[in-house]
Order: C-alpha cells, then sequence, then structure tokens
C-alpha cells in the first residue's frame, strides 16, 4: 500500500512539472495546452489499472462516498469485510480528494493577487447581465429537457433538481440536491458521470476553438486599460509582457522571487484555515460554499495591497496548484460507467449543458455582451468557479477571472434553492 500511495503522490505533484515543460519547449504541446494534458494523463492513471481495484463490497460500503474514514476503514478490515486491496485504494481516494479539493482554494488567492480589481468593476455590469442570462437559460433547459423525457426517465424531477444545482452551482450543490430529495446511489452516479464525462468535451471545446466559434457572432472583449474615445487624448500606457506574467516560470527559484512567492504561499494557507473556521458558522450544505466565497474575498481584498500584488510569479504557483487539481480529478473518473450508458439521460445532461450555454451565447448577442464574458460565465455556471481560471488561462484574458468568480459564487448562493424548488415543481 506504502509504495502505490507514495507513487500516485509523486505522479501528482510531479507530472504538471513535466508537462510545464513539454509546454515551454515543444508547440505541439503548447497548442494541446497543459490543463488538457493533464487531463488526459489522469484519466490515463485512473482508468488503465495503475489503481488498486475495488472490490463489490467496498464499492457497496462507499455509498456513494469518495473515500471512507480510516477508523472505520479499519474496523472493516478487522471484521474482514474488505480486503488489504481496498484499504490501499481508500487509501489512495483520500489522496486524490485532498488533492482535488485542497489545491483549488490555495490557488484561488494566489491567482487573485495578481488581478487588477479596480479594472474588473468597469466590467461589473456586463457580469451580472451574463448571470441573469445564464440562470434563465440553464432553468428553460431543464424544463424542457424534463418535457422530453419525462417518460423515459424514472424520478426525472429528482435529476431535473440535481441538473439545476450543478449548472447554477456545482458538485457541492448537486450533492446536497442528493440528499434533500433522497435520490437513489446509481441515479446519482449516473447522472454524475455523464456530467463529469461531458464537461470534459465542453472544456476540450473551449481549450481548442471555443474562442474562436464565439468571436463569429459575439463582440471581442476591449479591456478598458486600451479604450481612449476621440475626445480623450490618448494615453500611453505600459506594456506589459504576458509570457512574462502570467505564463513563463523562468527565475522561479531565484531569491528575490521564490521567498516572496512562499510567502504569498503560506499566505494562502493561512486565508484557507480561517475561511475553514468561518464555514463551521453555516448550515454543513452550505459549508463548502462558504469556504470558497471567504476564500476569495479574501483573495480580492489582500489584491488591494500593493506589496502582495507585485509578488512575482503567484499566478504561476497558482497555474502550478490547478494543473495538479486538474490530474487528481481527472483521475477519479471511472469511463467503465458509461457501458451502462442510459441515452435518455444522457441526452438530457447533454441538453442542459450545452443548450444552456448555446442559448445564452445566443441572447447575449443582443445585450452585446462579448465572447470572453459570455463563455467565462458559461464555464463558471457549467464547470463550477474552480475552473474559471483555467479557462481564463485558455482565453487568455485573467481580466474576466473575477466576473467568472462572481457569477460562478452567485450560483453557488441560489444552486440548492433553485434545484429544490425546480423539482418540486417538476413533480
Amino acid at each position: 500500500m506504502d509504495t502505490q500511495f507514495f507513487v500516485i503522490v509523486f505522479l501528482f505533484v510531479i507530472a504538471p512539472i513535466v508537462i510545464i515543460y513539454l509546454e515551454s519547449k515543444y508547440s505541439l504541446a503548447k497548442k494541446i495546452g497543459a490543463v488538457l494534458i493533464c487531463y488526459g494523463f489522469g484519466i490515463f492513471i485512473g482508468n488503465v489499472g495503475i489503481l488498486p481495484a475495488m472490490s463489490d463490497t467496498y464499492h457497496n460500503l462507499l455509498a456513494g462516498e469518495v473515500f471512507i474514514p480510516f477508523a472505520k476503514m479499519k474496523e472493516y478490515l478487522a471484521a474482514g469485510l474488505v480486503t488489504d486491496q481496498d484499504a490501499s485504494r481508500n487509501a489512495i481516494a483520500f489522496i486524490q480528494d485532498m488533492f482535488t479539493n485542497i489545491t483549488i482554494l490555495l490557488c484561488l488567492p494566489l491567482i487573485l493577487f495578481s488581478l487588477d480589481v479596480k479594472k474588473w468593476l468597469s466590467h461589473a455590469r456586463a457580469a451580472l447581465e451574463s448571470l441573469l442570462i445564464g440562470l434563465f437559460t440553464v432553468l428553460l433547459m431543464i424544463f424542457l429537457g424534463w418535457w422530453m423525457f419525462k417518460g423515459s426517465i424514472d424520478d426525472i424531477w429528482k435529476v431535473s433538481g440535481m441538473l439545476v444545482g450543478v449548472y447554477t452551482g456545482g458538485t457541492p450543490n448537486m450533492a446536497a440536491i442528493k440528499t434533500a430529495l433522497n435520490v437513489s446511489q446509481e441515479v446519482y452516479i449516473l447522472t454524475h458521470t455523464y456530467e463529469m464525462t461531458l464537461g470534459a468535451l465542453y472544456l476540450v471545446f473551449i481549450f481548442s476553438v471555443g474562442q474562436k466559434v464565439f468571436l463569429w457572432f459575439l463582440p471581442p472583449y476591449k479591456s478598458k486599460v486600451e479604450e481612449t474615445t476621440d475626445d480623450t487624448p490618448k494615453i500611453e500606457v505600459p506594456t506589459i509582457d504576458l509570457k512574462e506574467e502570467y505564463e513563463s516560470y523562468d527565475g522561479f527559484f531565484k531569491k528575490d522571487i521564490f521567498w516572496p512567492l512562499m510567502g504569498a504561499f503560506g499566505l494562502s494557507v493561512v486565508i484557507l484555515g480561517t475561511s475553514f473556521l468561518l464555514s463551521k458558522l453555516f448550515s454543513e450544505d452550505f459549508a463548502n460554499a462558504a469556504v470558497v466565497i471567504f476564500v476569495t474575498t479574501f483573495g480580492i481584498a489582500l489584491s488591494f495591497v500593493p506589496r502582495i500584488r507585485r509578488i512575482k510569479k503567484t499566478f504561476q504557483l497558482g497555474m502550478y496548484l490547478i494543473l495538479i487539481f486538474c490530474v487528481s480529478v481527472a483521475s477519479m473518473a471511472d469511463i467503465s460507467k458509461l457501458a451502462n450508458i442510459s441515452i435518455s439521460l444522457f441526452y438530457y445532461v447533454g441538453i442542459a449543458m450545452f443548450g444552456s450555454h448555446i442559448l445564452h451565447a445566443f441572447i447575449a448577442r443582443f445585450f452585446k455582451i462579448d465572447a470572453d464574458t459570455v463563455i467565462i460565465s458559461g464555464s463558471a455556471l457549467i464547470c463550477s468557479p474552480p475552473f474559471v481560471p483555467v479557462v481564463a488561462s485558455a482565453l487568455k484574458n485573467r481580466e474576466v477571472i473575477l466576473t467568472g468568480m462572481f457569477v460562478g459564487i452567485a450560483g453557488y448562493a441560489v444552486g440548492n434553492y433553485l434545484g429544490v424548488i425546480v423539482a418540486y415543481i417538476l413533480r
């Protein structure tokens, strides 16, 4: 168990470093993108037999959870209900879950430290419009899908509630609504598997040609730094080297960069710990959303401190943590579950995901909302706030990160309420 445990930890930590190096040296790797390569590598780890196989008994004892607490697992092992191989798989599942949750929460402050919040405020109106359009289109497509498949999907009203939750907030909302509606484990796992699979396809589209496609019919994003009017003399704006500021890892270990960066990382750890403690003031269902809200709030607040905002390479360190997240979360996807596919459910999830985003873009055209804002808003609703920095990186536009976080966190806040309300309306 120990060997496999440490091998997985090593792969999660080292693989992103190797992929970052390959992206910097080879044009093909750069075109594919580090995020997509990490996803592919994670899926490879999770589905080619590297991880220990789990017994049917262990699978049933999981009851939909990612792992079994170690104390309980020790009891099961002593009683002969599970095998040593199950114990090894459970320890690895713990690592997968920890890397998935911790890395994404640590990366958010690091990314936010480098952002100019005042500049983003000039785009707040577009963010609010995009949020309202996004919520409307998600609800519309959920109702349309319910009408189309109400005779072919069991407990479709419960599925509808979960889809509203996951596409206005994220997986925590989906899990909370599962509990609220008493959804069976089989229906939840199948729905979540399809949602993750189609979500991966959506991200492939966004990371590759998505921006070009949306620019066919939506206006391009205009940075407020570059905007001038005929009545205003053109202001010379200092040139920003985007590669150096947001992509290059050169000089990462130089003393004048590394130690301030470690200080920023330590500050991110303190923010996460404080946010976790504050989340205990809220109900268990809202605790996860509260952590994200507090982490984001503290990250934004500290970005106003010039000394913190000027620390170099915080964005790159945050992106490294995101790449660890990509490998770990992809390694949890079990593609074998697609063998028991339910065509109607698969189509319903697809309509909710892709249909809402397409309609969102169509309506946004009439409001003259730019392509990047639509993409980041749709991604925040479809994939949840942790993916916002990833998508912003693919768009090569860091100014929309706060827009995406605003949309995603607002979705977290209303997701549970909307999901339960819609489910009981459709019941």
